[in-house]
């Protein structure tokens, strides 16, 4: 068994990948802003798979993607006295057969060169990934695995922060799927407009990004938290992959280790 950790500026997600087909056994979101010492997230790991029935001691190796990195020593000291196996960090400079080609490949988060890695391998075309996370990105990656860069614009969670936070007279609302677009309740103008201009914002920017690009037929794959929800109403979207991240650490892994 194989443990992946994806740390996120809002959630740390955590998986348990069969070694040998890639199948994701489980997972678990947690909060990454709590400050955690590498004890606790020991525990916490020892906790969160005991109750699932997983031993720690079936863990041959980890791998470790962030982009928060003053919580990365400790968390890879957890895993290291966890595991027996090799515990590996992604980051830029890491060996995957992947390419950045962008200006300041130093730069380009784990989460990104990943969800390159899981795209050239599981789709083996021309991709565009949306993640939608703290910040919605849009990754541009060629059939070959090469990251031609992209967009980051503000995640789905924004515009509801943003209104709550500067209108005081509005309320605090849900991101869900209003029932109608023209809302008749201050909540349901609101839910409306920060769902449908988020879906409109998604749709119009892989338009934007086909063009110039000039690969009107590339797959756009949606990934994250939001993925399954957003694509029902995205026109643009052409598969739903939650946990491409997770699998693009997998495959990290077996990469790394000389499996792959």
């Amino acid at each position: 068994m194989q443990l992946v950790v994806d740390i996120g500026n809002t959630e740390t997600v955590l998986g348990l990948v069969d070694s040998g087909t890639g199948e994701i056994k489980d997972h678990w979101r947690l909060t990454t802003g709590t400050a955690r010492t590498a004890d606790e997230f020991d525990h916490m790991i020892h906790s969160l798979l005991a109750r699932k029935g997983f031993d720690a001691t079936t863990l041959d190796r980890a791998v470790l993607g962030s982009v928060v990195p003053s919580i990365n020593g400790r968390m890879r000291a957890a895993m290291e006295g966890l595991i027996s196996g090799p515990v590996f960090v992604v980051e830029p400079g890491t060996d995957l057969p992947v390419t950045l080609d962008v200006d300041e490949p130093q730069t380009v988060g784990a989460d990104r060169i990943v969800n390159t890695l899981a795209a050239k391998i599981l789709y083996e075309r021309d991709t565009i990934v949306v993640d939608l996370g703290t910040a919605t990105t849009f990754d541009c990656i060629t059939k070959d695995g090469v990251f031609m860069g992209g967009v980051i614009a503000p995640g789905v969670q924004v515009g509801m922060e943003w209104l709550g936070m500067r209108a005081a007279k509005l309320p605090r609302v849900q991101f869900r799927p209003p029932e109608n677009v023209i809302g008749r309740r201050t909540e349901t103008c609101m839910e409306s407009g920060v769902f449908f201009s988020t879906v409109d914002a998604i749709d119009g920017l892989v338009e934007r990004i086909e063009r110039e690009w000039g690969k009107p037929d590339a797959l756009v794959v949606a990934t994250g938290g939001y993925a399954e929800l957003m694509a029902r109403f995205c026109s643009s979207v052409s598969e739903v992959e939650p946990f491409l991240t997770l699998k693009g650490l997998y495959f990290a892994g077996e990469h790394l280790t000389g499996a792959g």
